[in-house]
């Protein structure tokens, strides 16, 4: 996640999209500080819950060693079998801890991040092995700012023990002149004390961390205005492309229209600007129904293609104005212009009538 360097042009905020990309490839804005404190204080916890146990069965280990150191079988075969006893003894006594550290470090990434599962980090890439480029992530200014990062939070630590311990100097010296129970009383005591202050001032650098690296990784997602605007294109479509798109689907819906008209019974007009196509079918129709519709250019055309194919062209200005308001084609014509709608199809089937006989 770069900081210095950043590219000036990349000034807008980004988007889901993007966000979403770097998610998939494992870029998350995650403080390694924030792990390391919470695995500090559950290993406290740990060792709280279960230092008696620990502390008992090691006394029980070194008891059962050297009281029977004896009958060690120093045999390549005794030896292996030994090492195999102190291995599952240890690893019982050590194996809750490490548990208890591991679901801790787990939890710590998932409460920053959340869940994600990708294995693109774990695919091989050349050029990480090429140590020239290794070199220049090292003497880059970011590599220099993530040592000086680690060197002050070194200083800052190291600073603080130091002061804590330098306050039990005065007691410290005088431990091997108590009881065992006392002696181990103190060193608990100072540890814990060290523990503490140590913990909350990795506490504040884990929360000074973080808000940094949410607001750098923010910084390395942003976006120039030229990949928004290529993003939107990506995501709604090339503006070029919709608008022959819609272009082309005028054309179908125009033809599928125009297919229509040799079929209908009249077509009204006003009678140059619209031309309003009608067709009534008692079998398949509740009411007269608007198969064309259209002004100017497309009137023309459909009064054209009427009188190719015999069909009655009727001047009616208003009424042609209200079918052409009020009605979408394919729609059946509203009650209020029922009757004058009836007057021109009775006034077509008497002119069709007179022309049959």
């Amino acid at each position: 996640m770069p900081l210095f360097g950043q590219d000036p042009s990349k000034t807008e905020a980004p988007t889901p999209k993007r966000r979403g990309e770097a998610r998939g490839r494992g870029q998350v804005a995650r403080s390694k500080e924030i792990s390391n404190v919470v695995v500090l204080f559950a290993a406290l916890v740990a060792l709280a819950w279960y230092g008696t146990d620990l502390v008992d069965g090691m006394g029980d280990f070194m008891a059962h060693t050297f009281g029977r150191l004896h009958e060690l079988d120093f045999t390549v075969q005794g030896l292996l079998a030994y090492a195999l006893f102190v291995a599952r003894f240890v690893a019982k006594l050590i194996l809750p801890i490490l548990l208890i550290l591991l679901v801790a470090g787990v939890l710590s990434n998932i409460a920053q991040v959340g869940w994600i599962f990708t294995t693109e980090p774990l695919q091989p890439d050349l050029a990480k092995l090429n140590p020239i480029n290794g070199l220049r992530r090292i003497v880059s200014l970011n590599g220099i700012f993530e040592l000086f990062k680690s060197s002050l939070k070194l200083i800052v630590v190291g600073g603080v023990a130091y002061y804590v311990v330098k306050k039990e100097m005065l007691t410290l010296p005088f431990i091997g002149d108590m009881s065992l129970p006392d002696m181990f009383g103190e060193i608990l005591r100072v540890a814990t004390k060290l523990f503490l202050t140590v913990g909350v001032v990795m506490i504040i650098i884990a929360i000074i961390d973080y808000a940094y690296t949410k607001w750098e990784y923010e910084q390395s997602l942003k976006m120039s205005k030229e990949e928004v605007k290529d993003e939107a294109k990506q995501r709604e479509g090339d503006p070029q492309i919709k608008a022959k798109q819609r272009q082309k689907q005028r054309e179908v819906s125009m033809r599928r229209m125009m297919q229509e008209v040799p079929r209908a019974d009249v077509v009204i007009t006003n009678p140059t600007f619209i031309a309003v196509a009608i067709r009534y079918a008692p079998e398949d129709m509740q009411a007269p129904t608007v198969v064309a519709k259209g002004a100017r250019l497309v009137a023309e055309r459909i009064r054209d293609l009427a009188k190719a194919h015999g069909v009655l062209i009727h001047e009616d200005p208003p009424l042609a104005q209200s079918l052409y308001d009020m009605v979408e084609i394919g729609q059946q014509i509203p009650p209020e212009l029922f009757g004058a709608v009836a007057q021109v199809l009775a006034y077509v089937y008497r002119m069709k009538g007179k022309a049959a006989a």
